[in-house]
């Protein structure tokens, strides 16, 4: 008989039977009618009214039943916590149950209760149960404290259990000290700085041991925890690998990709020398081969962790390029994936046999896997330099095919052939171009447009080929009229006889007719390059250009090393840090690779340090960085224009080139005059603008390189010299330089907004995105007149730290929004750490001392500050300044030591110890801190302050 009976009722009045029947005297019948409630629960009818009922039923000795009632409670606890309390005593009893089983399901139904009131009472019968001597209640008790650390973390630290769940990782059963590593794995994620897996070479050798008898599961965890260790040295980092390479050949795919994931880190640390690192490259290729074995989806998995792996260590599987050929019926997801490690494993011993696949692929029937077979087959020309002919010979064989979307996308890897390889195989554009006809998608049109403007004096009717691009050109995308421009303008430069009429004709229709800004602008640059100087035009437009980068699609090496931490986890299908998907107010730490031993790196480094501090006394520094998608700055701002501060007065950065060119008349030079060229109109302009055209541009890109904006002040906190925040080519017109200063204990933005454009800018407002220390404009932005082109205005916004607060990665980094009467305009700045360092930051000497002994040992940073040849007391001056203060000064064996304090705006403490010797213009700077990841900028700071 089946439980289905119970969800085929129809009866009226069913709450009130099912009450009658739970009170029954007959065992029998209770436990149907408890059957009949959880199927009710399960379809989701309301039968919270039979709570007291069911509660009854639970002083049984009859195991199934008992489950029934645990499940009914978990699911209803929550709405009716007054009632739950009924059922605390019976837990309390089942702890002390001789049955093991049932004192775990008592324990597991505790942790699953998620109410505050019955958290207090099940502290006792939990203390019991981690101690217990059957394994199976202390591993489920061990899980039980990560889900009563979720509802209530204090209780847990006050009551001991995190010290208890420490001794359970030296326990004797594996699947004990598994779940142990699991639960203080994720306690520790939501609490960074807590230290709690506090790893050594002890606990590690019990975790290795655990290892082997563990269920599957339970080695992920262990692995998992594994891959968070720092071995001291290459030894032991090698010692680890040979005890964890066994697990490469389990079953389960999870624990092959977790071992993958802890080898691959800490292979970091090992020399290359080394007759073992090889044996353990030879042994990473099997089981990643076997996972590829699996159904689509795994293989999928897999195969986007290859792709990191291959990235990273392509070695590893160079030989093994034939198991990633693609077959008949692999789902496309999975195809597209082959092809691309395809690529990344090409080299010149297996290209013969890579070519001949790609070559097949191209006359398959799905159009995206044909399309990216014909890409695979331009990047491996790129790649591998001695198969470039053969790949272009496939790729015009492909053309003759006459296939629309295979000719297309030939013509795009061609144009990047030609550019990495350049007057080597221009024979064949005769051939292209007899297609140009059939070319119907932007970025192959654009290609052909770049072909035809890049070889013009080979082609003897570009200007008939261009000129029939031109027809329609309001019709075509920004990305094939962009093209389109500086071809016409490469041709005209060819053969200016010829094309003055089709170069006027273009710079018409990009300048006057259009309305998107970039083909505007750049329409004016070339009109104003032609109208000035064709010779310096010349220079600029037909200047050699630099060949393209064999892989263009790599990522990122920070980026790489930390997905590499991240191997089998979904940040490696996604490719990306899981800081960019993981929402919530969890702490995601940065994870990076270990660095190689020998090399002068720290192991300490403030990658590796915790992303988030809470210490007891003071608030938590910074919330992680959330989802931005609600929030006013969710662009790609790119990276800050800011830096440390540089003078650069007279450095011409073009070499005298277009600053000179920008700036000189518009109207006709003795060297156009004179070079017989044709002579054009000046570039249009309206009423507004000075007799000198040139200059609203001239000074546009003079000043974007003219970071000399504001100098220090003397006295007082050190200000940064103002430097562009945002040029004016990146906000039509707009120029907005500026710095940060800290006076009498308020802290302001000083801007400086020219009005670079040719129309009047009103209407100013700005807003600043949630930042790392709260900053916030503390009053509107008052520009208290329209800004007339050409015209400055200083202002000095007043900022406060009372604003929303997540964390930057930076740390200091701000992103700022400022909207005019034109539209918003969005950048990034940096901002120096010492505006938040406030006036009350002198600690008292006991409280120095105790608070230094106070704060770990691992939490300490050391830098060196070179090339500073102040002494004691001036260093201590300035600093003073910046309200750091200096607590004690002593001198040991000829040499200062300065001990200092400052406080930042959110109530963090940095100590910090000063030694200066009188002869080495080197300073080392020790700083101490509950928030370790604050050190790196507060020694910015430290050295900006000294140096200037």
């Amino acid at each position: 008989m089946t439980d289905s009976k119970y969800f085929t009722t129809t009866k009226k009045g069913e709450i009130f039977e099912l009450k009658a029947e739970l009170n029954s005297d007959k065992k029998e019948k209770k436990k149907e009618a408890v059957k009949k409630v959880i199927a009710s629960m399960t379809v989701g009818k309301d039968v919270s009214a039979l709570f007291p009922d069911v509660v009854n039923c639970m002083q049984t000795d009859n195991l199934e039943l008992k489950k029934l009632v645990y499940l009914y409670l978990m699911n209803y606890a929550k709405s009716q916590p007054d009632m739950a309390i009924m059922a605390v005593n019976t837990f309390v009893k089942d702890c002390e149950d001789p049955n093991p089983l049932i004192r775990a399901l008592a324990v597991r139904t505790m942790g699953c209760i998620r109410v505050d009131k019955i958290t207090e009472y099940l502290c006792e019968p939990l203390r019991k149960c981690l101690k217990d001597e059957d394994p199976y209640v202390r591993k489920t008790a061990a899980v039980c404290v990560a889900k009563l650390h979720d509802i209530n973390a204090q209780l847990v630290e006050d009551q001991g259990f995190l010290d208890t769940l420490k001794d359970l990782i030296s326990d004797s059963n594996p699947m004990v000290v598994a779940n142990a590593v699991a639960a203080l794995s994720e306690i520790a994620e939501s609490h960074p700085s807590s230290n709690l897996l506090d790893l050594n070479p002890q606990s590690i050798n019990k975790l290795l041991t655990a290892l082997n008898e563990c269920t599957e599961w339970g080695q992920i965890f262990i692995l998992d925890c594994l891959a968070n260790y720092m071995p001291k040295d290459d030894r032991e980092a090698q010692s680890i690998c040979e005890r964890v390479t066994p697990r490469l050949s389990h079953a389960n795919s999870a624990v092959v990709l977790s071992a993958v994931k802890v080898l691959m880190k800490f292979m970091e640390m090992l020399s290359k020398d080394l007759d073992y690192y090889g044996t353990l490259l030879k042994k990473l290729a099997p089981p990643l081969v076997t996972l590829l074995s699996a159904e689509p989806e795994l293989q999928y998995v897999a195969l986007r962790n290859i792709n990191l792996i291959v990235q990273k260590r392509p070695e590893i599987l160079k030989h093994e390029m034939k198991v990633f050929f693609v077959k008949y019926n692999d789902p496309i997801y999975v195809k597209l994936e082959k092809l691309d490690i395809m690529i990344r494993l090409a080299s010149q011993a297996n290209i013969a046999q890579v070519l001949a696949e790609l070559k097949e692929y191209a006359t398959e029937v799905d159009v995206d896997f044909v399309r990216k077979a014909v890409r695979a087959i331009g990047r491996c020309a790129i790649k591998v330099e001695q198969s470039a002919e053969r790949c272009v010979s496939t790729l015009l064989d492909l053309i003759q095919t006459k296939v629309n979307y295979v000719v297309q996308e030939a013509i795009v890897v061609i144009k990047d052939i030609f550019r990495k390889y350049p007057n080597k195989y221009e024979s064949v554009i005769a051939t292209l171009c007899e297609n140009l006809d059939s070319l119907d998608e932007p970025e192959a049109r654009a290609a052909m447009i770049w072909i035809v403007g890049e070889y013009a004096e080979r082609i003897d009717n570009a200007d008939e080929l261009l000129e029939s691009f031109l027809e329609g050109f309001h019709d075509e995308s920004t990305q094939v009229q962009l093209q389109l421009l500086t071809a016409i303008v490469k041709l005209f430069l060819k053969k200016p006889t010829e094309t003055q009429e089709l170069v006027q004709q273009v710079l018409s229709l990009a300048t006057q007719d259009s309305d998107n800004p970039d083909l505007r602008d750049r329409g004016y640059i070339y009109w104003r390059l032609l109208s000035t100087d064709p010779v310096a035009a010349k220079e600029v437009v037909l200047a050699e250009k630099p060949l393209i980068s064999e892989e263009t699609d790599l990522i990122e090496p920070t980026l790489l090393d930390e997905l590499i931490c991240y191997i089998g986890t979904l940040a490696s299908v996604y490719h990306k840090p899981p800081s960019a998907f993981v929402e919530g107010s969890r702490g995601v730490v940065h994870k990076s690779l270990l660095p190689r031993t020998g090399s002068n790196e720290s192991v300490e480094s403030p990658d590796a340090a915790p992303s988030e501090v809470q210490a007891a006394d003071q608030p938590s520094v910074i919330p992680t960085q959330g989802d931005l998608l609600g929030d006013l700055l969710n662009l790609d701002l790119g990276p800050p224009v800011t830096g440390p501060p540089v003078q650069m007065g007279a450095v011409d950065l073009l070499g005298g080139g277009l600053d000179i060119l920008l700036r000189s008349d518009v109207g006709g030079s003795p060297a156009m005059g004179g070079s017989g060229g044709p002579n054009f109109s000046p570039a249009p302009t309206t009423t507004t603008v000075p007799p000198n055209v040139g200059a609203p541009l001239g000074t546009g890109l003079g000043d974007l390189f003219d970071l000399t904006g504001g100098v220090g002040t003397l006295s007082g906190s050190y200000v940064a010299p103002k430097t562009v925040w945002l040029p004016a080519m990146k906000a039509k017109g707009l120029e907005i330089s500026g710095t940060f200063s800290r006076q009498g204990g308020s802290i302001s933005m000083d801007l400086v907004l020219t009005n670079k454009a040719l129309q009047v800018m009103s209407d100013f407002a700005i807003q600043f995105n949630r930042n790392s220390f709260g900053l916030a404009p503390a009053a509107p932005l008052q520009v208290h007149a329209p800004l007339a082109p050409n015209q400055s205005v200083e202002i000095s916004l007043p900022l406060n730290t009372v604003g929303s607060v997540m964390k930057m990665d930076p740390l200091n980094n701000l992103q700022v929004a400022v909207k005019n009467n034109i539209d918003v305009f969005y950048f990034s700045t940096l901002y120096p750490l010492h505006i938040l360092f406030v006036e009350d930051g002198k600690m008292e000497r006991q409280m120095f001392l105790a608070t230094w002994k106070d704060i770990p040992n691992e939490n300490e940073t050391q830098f060196q500050i070179k090339d500073c040849s102040l002494n004691g007391d001036s260093v201590s001056s300035k600093l003073q300044g910046s309200n750091i203060f200096t607590i004690a000064k002593r001198n040991v064996e000829g040499q200062d030591m300065l001990y200092q304090s400052l406080k930042l705006t959110n109530g963090i403490w940095v100590l910090a110890e000063l030694r200066i010797q009188p002869s080495n213009p080197s300073f080392t700077l020790s700083l101490k801190c509950r928030a370790p990841e604050v050190s790196q900028y507060v020694y910015q700071a430290y050295e900006t302050i000294l140096k200037n």
